[in-house]
């Protein structure tokens, strides 16, 4: 857990995931429950329409660091709409 640099650049890394710079997961270890309510207020803008199901797929958590590496092996990226191309930028 951090401050807000690190909720920064959570979020920093998971915007790079939509605009299609990455294929990665962003993993939460969720140690006794610290991210609950920044997750939920994740989850509130995905029923909201600020963020999209596709981009909340990309974090993964659990509270188990085995169970979270064995999701990390496993994790097969979304098909996220990028709003930008590549060369537009």
């Amino acid at each position: 857990p951090g401050g807000f640099g690190t909720l920064d650049e959570l979020c920093e890394i998971v915007t790079w995931a939509q605009l299609g710079f990455h294929r990665k997961a962003v993993a939460f270890l969720n140690v006794e429950r610290y991210y609950d309510p920044f997750l939920a207020f994740i989850n509130h803008s995905v029923e909201e329409g600020f963020v999209s199901p596709a981009s909340r797929d990309v974090l993964l958590v659990d509270n188990s660091p085995d169970a979270l590496l064995d999701r990390l092996v496993a994790y097969t990226p979304p098909e996220v709409n990028r709003w930008l191309e590549r060369e537009d930028l």
